[in-house]
C-alpha cells in the first residue's frame, strides 16, 4: 500500500483548523496542523481526529507546536497572519504579517523542501511573493489561494442572480486578491452560455462590484474576523487537484514571467494544478479594458512587493 500523503497546515485560527478538517474529511491524507499558542492546535487537532469514526474518515489530524513535526510534508498550507477587522484593507495587514510569513516560510522551507506551498494570509499576492522569495522555492510549487475564492463568490452571486445550480456556473477572476481583482464576465458561464447573454451589463457590474468587495461584506458582518468556510473549501480544492494529480484548471496566484506581459510578481490567473504543482499557465485572449484593468490591478501588487523592500 502506497504511503498516504502527509499535509501540514501551519496557523490553527478558523481558516487554519477549517481547512484542516476539509482536508482530512476528504481523506486527502494524513494532516498536522501547527500553531504557537501551547496545545491548542493539538486539541483542536485531537477533537477533529475524534470525528472521524462519525464522518466515517481515516485520516490523521494531530497537533503540534514545533515546526520540526511538521517535517517531510508533500503540501504546506500558511495560514497564519492577522485577519482584517472593520475599516482594515488587506494591504493594512503588510507589516505585521509579512514578519510572521517572512518566519513562517523560512521553517516550512527547512523542514520540507520538497513541499508544495499553498499561502493564504492577506494580503495574499504580497505574502505569496515573500514566501517564494523566502524559500527560493521553484515558482511551480508556490501558490497563492486567492482566484478559487474570488470564483467561488462571482459564481454564487451569479446563482443568485439567475435562480440556478451553482454547479452549472464556472467564474473566472484574474489579478491580485483584493479591491482591484478582474472579474471576467465574458468567461463566466453557465452551462457554457456567457452570463453577457443572459444578465443586462448593468447587473452584472453590480455582481462585479459586489465581488471585489466579497471579503470586507464579510468582514463588516462578522465585526471580528473574516471569511474562513468559503476560503478553507477553496484550499481544499486545490490541494485535492494537486494530490490527485487531477491538472484542474482554476485561477490561482502564481509568480509570473512575462504572461499576460506581467513580469516580477504573482498575481491571479488561471493554472493547471497537477502533482508537481503549477503545470501550465493559462493566457486568455483578453479585451483592452480587461487587460488595462488586470494591470492596474498588478500595479497595486507590485507597489506592496515595493513596500517590504525585500
Amino acid at each position: 500500500m502506497a504511503a498516504r500523503s502527509r499535509i501540514g497546515v501551519v496557523g490553527a485560527g478558523f481558516v487554519g483548523m477549517t481547512c484542516a478538517q476539509r482536508i482530512a474529511e476528504r481523506e486527502l491524507g494524513d494532516v498536522v496542523l501547527f500553531d504557537i499558542i501551547p496545545d491548542m492546535p493539538k486539541g483542536k487537532a485531537l477533537d477533529m481526529a475524534e470525528s472521524g469514526p462519525v464522518e466515517g474518515y481515516d485520516s490523521h489530524v494531530v497537533g503540534t507546536n514545533s515546526m520540526e513535526e511538521m517535517s517531510g510534508c508533500d503540501v504546506v498550507v500558511i495560514t497564519a497572519g492577522l485577519p482584517r477587522k472593520p475599516g482594515m484593507t488587506r494591504e493594512d495587514l503588510i507589516d505585521k504579517n509579512a514578519e510572521i510569513v517572512r518566519d513562517v516560510s523560512a521553517k516550512v522551507a527547512k523542514h520540507n523542501p520538497n513541499a508544495i506551498i499553498i499561502t493564504v494570509t492577506n494580503p495574499l499576492d504580497i505574502m505569496t511573493y515573500l514566501c517564494w522569495k523566502v524559500t527560493a522555492f521553484p515558482k511551480q510549487r508556490v501558490i497563492g489561494m486567492a482566484g478559487v475564492l474570488d470564483s467561488a463568490r462571482f459564481s454564487y452571486f451569479v446563482s443568485e442572480k439567475l435562480n440556478c445550480s451553482m454547479r452549472d456556473i464556472s467564474a473566472m477572476v484574474l489579478g491580485g486578491h483584493g479591491d482591484s481583482m478582474v472579474p471576467l464576465p465574458r468567461y463566466t458561464t453557465v452551462s457554457g452560455i456567457p452570463i453577457t447573454d443572459l444578465l443586462p451589463q448593468e447587473t452584472i457590474d453590480q455582481l462585479v462590484k459586489r465581488t471585489r468587495d466579497g471579503g470586507v461584506e464579510i468582514v463588516n458582518l462578522l465585526k471580528q474576523g473574516s471569511a474562513y468556510y468559503a476560503p478553507s473549501a477553496s484550499v481544499a480544492a486545490m490541494v485535492q487537484s494537486i494530490l490527485h494529480d487531477e491538472k484542474r484548471i482554476l485561477p490561482c496566484c502564481v509568480m509570473l514571467e512575462g504572461e499576460y506581459g506581467l513580469s516580477g510578481l504573482c498575481a491571479g490567473v488561471p493554472v493547471k494544478l497537477g502533482r508537481t504543482g503549477v503545470e501550465q499557465i493559462l493566457e486568455l485572449k483578453l479585451s483592452p479594458e480587461e487587460t488595462k484593468a488586470l494591470s492596474a490591478s498588478a500595479d497595486g501588487v507590485r507597489s506592496g512587493i515595493k513596500h517590504l523592500n525585500l
